[in-house]
């Protein structure tokens, strides 16, 4: 598997990262076969989260992946805190309480990574500082990131954090790529030229902050994907007749254009279903055309100025 760094971290990681979201829907045996798949592919960077079920999905892994000392070295785990039921909660008790638990599902002494999940409103970054400090000087976490967060967002707890921040996971697929559309639509009078997100795509590369895309294949939030959906008939076709080109699946196409993009991303799959998986990581393989990429791009519906 291709690595990259992951932000500015001596960190090499996978340039995939498998997404352990749903990894609950599955029987033991079949999340042991999901687990196994990823490893003997190199995909060994695993995210989790500790809202994915209810907690359960860090156990499920655990038992599938058979954790042990000798298991540990072989792997990264990241997961992530923060969303409580009805509420965000970055205080310090909070986020050191969440890891502990964390931990403890996951049979572990440390996480690779810990991301802040969804911007907390009453956030206080002095207290994020602390959480973070013990956590570093306790080794219990290494590297610290965050989630779905803007660029002032992230400048404001640099103010007070120490530790680099290494990542931040981000909406973005071919359907959902806004980011990527106000920079192109610079200066232009049409709905792409609105910058939503404070030109986080940029901000990320200039301060070397690894973008995970999450959520590959959906369009809308949550609506369902596109990929063989009527309701992207050109999007579609355009994806197929490239795939047929590097005879691999649609779904292959689909993570090569995130990986495409010069930020080198870590997109997070979330399929759980072992072919899916293994299509997703064939995407390490092939490197798209300029040509290529922005044909995939017109045929979601985006319109060059």
């Amino acid at each position: 598997m291709r690595t990259i760094k992951l932000g500015t971290s001596n960190l090499e990681v996978p340039v995939l990262a498998v997404g352990c979201m749903r990894i609950n829907q599955l029987d033991k045996a079949g999340a042991e076969r999901f687990v196994q798949t990823a490893l003997e592919a190199g995909a060994n960077f695993f995210d989790h989260a500790d809202i994915y079920g209810g907690g359960k999905c860090e156990e499920i892994f655990a038992d599938a992946i058979h954790m042990s000392d000798d298991v540990r070295e072989k792997i990264m785990l990241q997961s992530k805190c923060g969303i409580r039921q009805g509420q965000f909660d970055f205080s310090k008790e909070h986020i050191l309480g969440s890891v502990d638990k964390i931990l403890q599902r996951l049979r572990t002494d440390y996480l690779d990574v810990l991301l802040l999940h969804r911007p907390d409103a009453l956030v206080e970054p002095e207290e994020v500082a602390e959480a973070f400090d013990q956590l570093a000087s306790s080794g219990k976490v290494r590297h610290f990131g965050v989630s779905n967060q803007n660029p002032n967002q992230i400048s404001l707890l640099k103010k007070f954090v120490k530790q680099p921040i290494v990542a931040n996971q981000l909406q973005l697929s071919i359907t959902n790529a806004t980011m990527i559309s106000n920079g192109i639509n610079v200066n232009m009078e049409n709905d792409s030229s609105i910058n939503r997100d404070g030109s986080i795509l940029d901000y990320c590369r200039l301060h070397d902050i690894t973008i995970q895309p999450w959520s590959p294949f959906q369009f809308g939030f949550f609506e369902g994907v596109f990929l063989d959906n009527p309701k992207f008939p050109e999007l579609n076709a355009q994806i197929d007749e490239i795939a047929k080109k590097y005879d691999v699946s649609n779904t292959t196409i689909a993570i090569a254009w995130l990986l495409r993009h010069p930020a080198n991303m870590q997109p997070v799959t979330g399929t759980t279903n072992i072919e899916r998986l293994k299509d997703c990581i064939r995407a390490a393989e092939i490197r798209l055309t300029r040509e290529e990429w922005y044909a995939i791009y017109r045929a979601a519906g985006n319109i060059l100025p």
